[in-house]
């Protein structure tokens, strides 16, 4: 493996870390700023605004050597997860998550297109699962660290985690990502003229509708899994560790079988088992074995569409490259804003209900993806 991926995967984990832990922090953040939890909520939903304003400011920076930008990046996730750690109260705290979600989706988007230049012939989506590698290693080991780090000493020591960590990250970007060369600039107008097509709009919707799938179900897994499987609360953390098992493999089979087989293919045929799982958990979720399972299946499904999706939207977004892999990492928390809403209706008929609400949005991800790969794989 480069140590380039390598490099670049250590930049999506801490961004995983970032975004993922403040649902499991949020009562003790809630506790200590004196806030509602439903107030604290808002954190989660400033990150993800950051995202999507970052997204589209990267267009700014397409003059820049592409490993000058991912510096600059990483800077930023220091700067907000530092400033997180020494949030007096809930306005700064707000900003911080705001501007630490502003790299995240520039650092997706640029990060996906030096892994492929970086990667071997015919190796570019294995290179760029690697990258998103990290994202699902924060599932599986930092996110239940972050979270004992914040019950054993404080959600601050947390973010603080994430600030050093960046520390890190920005070293071996410095000293293992070799220099590469620059998109061709086709102007500004130029960043968004393949939107006018509509391939990217296909990715970009299964992306937003098939993510919104699996957090109608996921928003809500704690308590489906002790209300309705009947888990023990002491088990909730070795559930979650399964989970973030099923995405780690489930990213890395996927960058290979689809360099073997298309993007195209293995997006939709890992949509099509999110939407047979989905429906799987809602008649089987009583059930305790068969819950486990199908959980890491599922998630193993999330992230087995992701590096297909990424390298697709790199594929379609000719002379707006950075824009549009930025903008997957919007669609994704675009799509977990709705699911987690849609998810959260469902909940009034029972814990079961939220993975039957998703159905119907993976189904719609299935089918904007399979039209894709009949219309439009062939070209890219």
């Amino acid at each position: 493996m480069k140590k380039s991926l390598i490099a670049l995967a250590f930049g999506t984990l801490g961004l995983g870390i970032a975004e993922f832990v403040m649902m499991g922090i949020l009562p003790d953040v809630a506790k200590d700023l004196g806030i509602s939890i439903p107030t604290a909520g808002h954190f989660i939903s400033a990150y993800a605004l950051g995202v999507c304003v970052g997204a589209p400011v990267l267009t700014l920076a397409r003059k820049y050597p592409l490993k000058h930008i991912l510096l600059v990046l990483v800077t930023l996730i220091m700067i907000g997860n530092i400033c997180a750690a020494m949030a007096p109260n809930y306005w700064v705290l707000l900003a911080a998550r705001f501007i630490s979600g502003l790299p995240h989706g520039a650092y997706f988007g640029v990060g996906s297109i030096v892994a492929e230049k970086l990667a071997d012939k015919g190796k570019g989506s294995e290179a760029v699962s690697i990258m998103i590698a990290g994202m699902t290693i924060a599932n599986l080991f930092g996110v239940p660290l972050g979270t004992s780090l914040s019950t054993m000493l404080s959600w601050r020591a947390t973010f603080l985690l994430v600030g050093i960590w960046g520390i890190v990250i920005l070293y071996y970007i410095w000293r293992w990502v070799p220099h590469v060369e620059g998109l061709k600039d086709t102007g500004f107008k130029g960043q968004f003229r393949f939107l006018k097509t509509p391939a990217p709009w296909l990715i970009l919707g299964a992306t937003a509708l098939g993510n919104g799938g699996v957090f109608c179900w996921y928003s809500y897994i704690n308590p489906m899994l002790t209300n309705v499987s009947g888990f023990s609360a002491e088990s909730i953390t070795p559930l979650m560790i399964l989970a973030g098992f099923g995405m780690v493999v489930g990213n890395l089979i996927s960058g290979r079988l689809s360099d073997r087989y298309t993007p195209g293919k293995v997006g939709t045929a890992a949509q099509a088992l999110i939407c047979i799982m989905l429906l799987l958990i809602f008649f089987l979720s009583p059930y305790k074995w068969a819950a486990a399972l199908l959980m890491c299946l599922c998630t193993a499904g999330l992230f087995a569409v992701s590096s297909p999706e990424q390298v697709l939207i790199i594929r379609v977004s000719k002379g707006g490259e950075m824009l549009g892999a930025a903008c997957v990492q919007v669609a994704f928390n675009l799509g977990n804003a709705i699911g987690a809403y849609a998810g959260g209706l469902a909940v009034s008929g029972g814990y079961r209900y939220p993975a039957l609400a998703g159905v119907p949005f993976a189904l719609i991800g299935f089918t904007l993806f399979l039209i894709f790969y009949k219309k439009y794989q062939a070209k890219y």
